[in-house]
This record gives C-alpha cells, structure tokens and sequence, in this order.
C-alpha cells in the first residue's frame, strides 16, 4: 500500500496541500455536459473536491508510476476512469469516441505550454480548461493587446478561448514550494471557434510578427507580404497593438480571401 507520494522534479511535481485554493478550483468547473479530465492529479488533493460533481464522469490521466497505486488505493471508485499515461500523447478525440470533454488540472509547468496548444488541438471537442500555471505565464495567457506581457500565446489561445484570470496562488501552498508564484486562470472555448481564414497560415503570421515584434508589420511580415500589394494602417502597427481578430483580417490579406 502506498501511503504517500514523492514530489518528482523531473516531472514538475508541486503537490497541492491547501484544500481552500483545491475547492475553488473545483468550482470553478461549470460545464455542464461531457466529461471531466483531472491532468497530474499526484495525491488527489484536487480530485476530493471535483469527484462530488462529477462522479463517473471524472477521469484521472498521471504519467508518475507511484501516483497510480496511490490514487487507486485512495480513490477506488475512480480505478477505471485511472490512465496511466502522458496527456500529450493521449489521442483524446478517439478515447472519449467524439464526447465532448473540460479540462483541468494543477498541471506542472514544465508542459504547461503543450496542454494548452493540445486543448487548441482538440478545440472542436474542449468545453472549457480550468487550470494552475506558473503567474507569468497565465498573465501572459490573459492579456489584453498593448501590454508586454501580450504574446503568440495570448493571440493563439484567445482566437479559441474567452480567457479569464481567477485568482493569484502562493508558493506556501504546495509541497514542496515552488520557485514562482502561480496563478488559475479559465478558458471557455468559443461558442463560433471557427476562423473565417486558414488556423496553420494564421499561427505563422502570429509567430512571424511576434518573433520581430519591436518592428512594424510592414517589415517583420515581409517575406509574406512581397507582392501581394497589401496596405493599411495595420502593417504601420507592430504585433503587441493587434487583437486576434486583427490577425485574424490580416491572415485574411494575405491569403488573398
């Protein structure tokens, strides 16, 4: 019997011990069909507080061999709904047959990025992610054009997502502390989540303008705007002052749509 679990570094391993920040999180989770995936649930302590909503409708994904035992001991009701498993290779359309399904998780950082562009991946199936980030990158992930802390991660995500941060977390509150403060933000897929131009060719131009994002349009997109002939007061503007929606029209330009 398993009694306890080692944090594990090599897997971003900071567990929650604060039952206060794991129900808000819980409640935070207001879809109201499909079905509910916990990403790293370590010892559970965030499981406890979903599994009263959510029932068989809770499935639990954990990588670390030493969680699984664990979470199979402490949560019986739980043992089929347990994956051992890496999320980011989880096939989650052909797992859950076409069901529509949320997201959440105290999830490590170190592949905090990837769930997000895997939840963009699998956007016509994701309900809603409700999710614990290191601060700066869910700032990042929130942000509203014109600030610094906007970003390829902010465009992408809230070309998908309504995107809301909920609440600032301390270190104290894991084991062990982390080096950062962190922060539970929650997006809400679209309900018109489709782009009126090509998602591939609109994830280039938002990389390309931010890889160069002290210039203007005009020149840190040039290589995609030779001869096309395109002009505006847009392509005078650099990549932090444009919405997703304006890379969205601009995408648009140059698709020549």
């Amino acid at each position: 019997m398993v009694n306890s679990v080692r944090a594990k570094k090599r897997l971003g391993q900071h567990f929650l011990k604060d039952e206060g920040i794991c129900a808000k999180v819980a409640e935070a989770v207001t879809a109201k069909d499909g079905v509910l995936l916990e990403i790293g649930p370590g010892m559970g302590a965030l499981t406890k507080h979903l599994m009263p909503s959510w029932g068989e409708k809770l499935w639990l994904v954990e990588i670390d061999d030493e969680s699984i035992p664990y979470l199979i001991n402490n949560f019986p009701a739980l043992k089929e709904r347990i994956l051992h498993a890496d999320f980011l290779r989880l096939d989650l359309e052909d797992f859950f047959k076409g069901e529509r399904f949320s997201i959440v998780g105290n999830f490590p950082y170190n592949i905090s990025t990837q769930i997000l562009f895997k939840a963009i991946e699998y956007r016509s199936k994701v309900i809603e992610v409700v999710g614990m980030f290191q601060k700066e990158v869910a700032k990042r992930i929130c942000s509203p054009p014109g600030n610094r802390d906007y970003g390829i991660l902010s465009v992408l995500v809230q070309a998908y997502f309504d995107t809301s941060y909920l609440f600032d977390v301390p270190p104290t509150v894991f084991i062990p502390p982390p080096a950062v403060n962190s922060g539970v933000i929650k997006l809400v897929r679209k309900e018109n989540f489709a782009l009126a131009c090509n998602d591939d060719v609109f994830k280039q131009v938002v990389k390309m303008a931010f890889n160069q994002r002290r210039k203007k349009l005009s020149n840190a997109l040039s290589a995609m705007l030779t001869d096309k002939g395109i002009k505006g007061e847009m392509l005078d503007k650099r990549a932090e002052q444009l919405s997703w929606k304006d890379f969205e029209k601009l995408t648009q330009l140059i698709e020549g749509v």
